[in-house]
């Protein structure tokens, strides 16, 4: 880019000079004395011509004769200094007779800046003209730099101040990315001890920003100490590694324990040492509960698929009919009400099921003939080992009164209730108006089922009225004392507090026991 300031070899563009005064042959010897120059000349005959020149051209020097008709000199450079264009335009006056001290004083306060007698010597006139020539132009090249050099600094202000912009903009993205991920940033200068981080850190360390400052000696305490130790081992026994990534354990002050990633660079010295550590902290307990949620969970299914096999088991080996048909049917019947327990259990994702739910299922095929069935109770959630358990008891009564009691007439009902006090569920079972009924000789498979799973594998109990109007039956099925959370309140009932007994469920070696206990029982 061209220097306003250097000189080149170029001639620079020529400059405008006044000569003012109101003899033309005077004015034409001004003109043969500056034209060697190579500046541009302007005569005016008048001060009033002189001052519409000045009002078009930015003139660098004005020539005055001091003694002229209308305005003299004196009046003339007055009313050029007056205009705030031309304070600094300079002024030489010209005069044929000689001046006094008072007239040179009164010219340099009107504003004039040289004085040139009558004669004029041409070497002297040009001398004196080619300095203030030569100073307006450097004034001039000095204006164009310093408008040149604010351009350039408006220019550069301005690319700062979006540089700043995207930096800010880019943070801000960067800030609202780490939040999103559950991640903070830091910093640490392991010459100092002392680190820097960002929001994100305080918040997954669960400290205050305003009163806590990260160091080596206060993040410390914070950190389990194996974890700390893996960290110093690894960079200990791999000098020239330069990223790594490790998980760790952080304590907060309250004592809750968060699972983390630290993903860091490391910065060494000449010698290998390590002297600054930068990275993220990612918060992984919710992905880490989450893994252990289904590693539970895993272990729930395939122990309760166990279970469930084993029943089956035992309902195949024990179920006995007199034809194939009604073996198959004894045996469907079963391993469905199992399944509806099962599904049921699916869908709370092995939390509990229903006993509304439980009962709905198992009697729905019997609603169809009128209002045969009645059903009242709250909705109280069952652990997965007493719904199984439970499931499997309405099977065998309800499938004992199809074919003996109430449900085997027209004219039977059947009235299910249950109650939830604080630790069990008490469930009565009603049969009347079917055909006359009376207690069995002996024991079949569905009753020793009912004893052997309520009786003995949930410390529970079954008690059984063969009254001459139907088969009166009472459930009670211990759920624990603890309430766990509740199901949302249906339309069939009042709203109850689910349970939990915290005790393990059915194991397959418990429905081995079911087996052994029912084994020799008649089929049914």
């Amino acid at each position: 880019m061209h220097d306003p300031l250097r000189r080149d070899a170029i001639r620079p563009d020529p400059v405008d000079i006044l000569l003012v005064d109101d003899q033309p042959a005077k004015l034409m010897s001004y003109e043969v004395i500056l034209r060697e120059l190579g500046e541009r000349l302007i005569t005016a005959t008048s001060a009033r011509e002189a001052l519409r020149h000045l009002l078009r051209t930015d003139v660098a020097v004005v020539l005055v004769d001091v003694c002229m008709p209308e305005l003299d000199g004196f009046e003339l450079a007055r009313m050029i200094r007056d205009h705030p264009r031309f304070e600094q335009t300079a002024i030489i006056f010209i005069s044929a007779v000689h001046l006094s001290d008072e007239d040179r004083v009164r010219g340099y306060a009107m504003g004039a800046v040289d004085y040139v007698p009558v004669p004029v010597i041409p070497e002297v006139l040009r001398a004196k003209v080619r300095v203030f020539v030569d100073l307006f132009r450097k004034t001039r090249q000095l204006e164009a730099a310093a408008r040149e050099l604010e351009r350039r600094v408006t220019e550069r202000t301005a690319a700062l101040e979006a540089s700043t912009e995207q930096l800010r903009e880019s943070e801000r993205r960067r800030s609202v990315a780490l939040a999103a991920g559950q991640m903070g940033s830091w910093d640490l200068d392991v010459t100092t001890g002392e680190c820097l981080w960002d929001p994100g850190q305080f918040r997954i360390f669960g400290v205050d920003p305003e009163s806590f400052r990260p160091s080596l000696a206060t993040v410390r305490p914070l950190i389990a100490g194996e974890d700390i130790e893996r960290i110093r081992t690894l960079l200990r026994t791999e000098p020239e590694r330069q990223t790594f990534q490790v998980e760790a354990r952080i304590v907060r002050p309250d004592g809750a324990q968060r699972w983390c990633i630290c993903a860091a660079a490391v910065t060494r010295d000449a010698r290998g040492a390590v002297t600054r550590v930068s990275g993220v902290t990612i918060d992984i307990t919710d992905r880490k509960l989450a893994e252990e949620r289904q590693l539970l969970l895993a272990r729930e299914v395939d122990h309760r698929a166990r279970n469930a096999l084993a029943i089956v088991q035992a309902i195949v080996r024990l179920t006995s009919a007199r034809d194939p048909q009604a073996y198959m049917a004894a045996v469907e019947g079963r391993i469905r009400a199992l399944a509806q327990a099962h599904t049921l259990l699916s869908e709370s994702r092995w939390e509990g099921a229903d006993v509304r739910r439980l009962v709905d299922e198992e009697l729905e095929a019997y609603r169809r003939d009128g209002p045969r069935v009645a059903t009242d109770g709250p909705s109280v959630s069952l652990p997965p080992d007493r719904a199984q358990v439970l499931a499997l008891a309405l099977h065998e009564l309800a499938t004992n009164s199809v074919k003996y009691g109430a449900l085997s007439v027209e004219t039977g009902s059947l009235d299910v209730a249950w109650r939830f006090d604080g630790e069990r569920v008490i469930l009565s079972w009603s049969e009347a108006g079917g055909p006359p009924v009376r207690k069995p000789q002996s024991r079949g498979f569905g009753t020793k089922i009912l004893e052997a799973s309520i009786n003995q594998q949930i410390a529970g109990r079954v008690t059984l009225d063969w009254r001459p109007s139907g088969l009166a039956c009472t459930l009670e099925i211990p759920c624990g004392p603890r309430p766990r959370s509740a199901l949302p309140e249906s339309d069939a009932g009042p709203r109850s507090e689910v349970v939990d007994t915290g005790e393990a469920p059915m194991a397959p070696r418990a429905a081995r026991g079911i087996v052994r206990t029912i084994a020799g029982a008649p089929g049914g």
